[in-house]
């Protein structure tokens, strides 16, 4: 994985798909104010039904290509089976400090998925875990100043928003995004998410 420049903001994401499919519009909407936005994928995502790795990977470019994401990178910890554990906390860590966000953006810690709440876990323990010296992790000490949490398609219950994004003005490219995951979003019709 090639190491992240310094950015505004980094996505923490589970899979390839679940920023464009979360948070796709406000990636835009930043991207459009200036901002300089990264996506770290913490699987692959595979296996699934109709997808492979070859597969994935080239979905996952063209959607980057069109959201203009500045950097992504994937840690390829297991999917279906995600654990915040050490390792993977130290892996996350290591990214946060090298690209310095001001702003993490990642699961909600409440979902039927249960890689996305070990997600939300991860991205919690990570930021603290990026802030300490004494350590053998690259960068130099960082700490976000915020973590913005995201509402996935397996959320388990309907809860109140802190806020909302306007993203109507993106709505296009967060779809056209989309479209690039034919192998996951097979026969979809409709929206399937709504931005932070």
């Amino acid at each position: 994985m090639t190491p992240p420049p310094p950015l505004d903001y980094l996505l923490i994401a589970c899979h390839p798909d679940d920023a464009e499919l979360c948070c796709g519009g406000t990636i835009v909407s930043l991207k459009a104010q200036g901002a300089s936005v990264g996506v770290l994928d913490l699987t692959n995502g595979e296996p699934t039904p109709h997808g492979s790795l070859e597969i994935r990977g080239r979905e996952t470019q063209a959607a980057t290509e069109i959201l203009g994401i500045d950097w992504r990178g994937q840690l390829n910890l297991p999917n279906r089976s995600l654990v915040a554990d050490l390792e993977a906390r130290r892996q996350v860590a290591g990214v946060i400090r090298q690209s310095r966000p001001r702003v993490l953006l990642s699961h909600y810690w409440e979902d039927a998925h249960p890689d996305h709440v070990a997600a939300s876990a991860l991205v919690d323990a990570a930021r603290f875990w990026a802030k300490l010296t004494k350590t053998d992790m690259p960068g130099e000490p960082h700490f976000p100043s915020k973590i913005i949490y995201f509402p996935s398609m397996h959320l388990r219950l309907h809860f109140q928003p802190s806020f909302v994004v306007d993203v109507s003005a993106f709505h296009e490219r967060k779809m056209q995004a989309l479209a690039c995951y034919h192998s996951q979003l097979r026969g979809a019709t409709r929206d399937t998410a709504d931005d932070v």
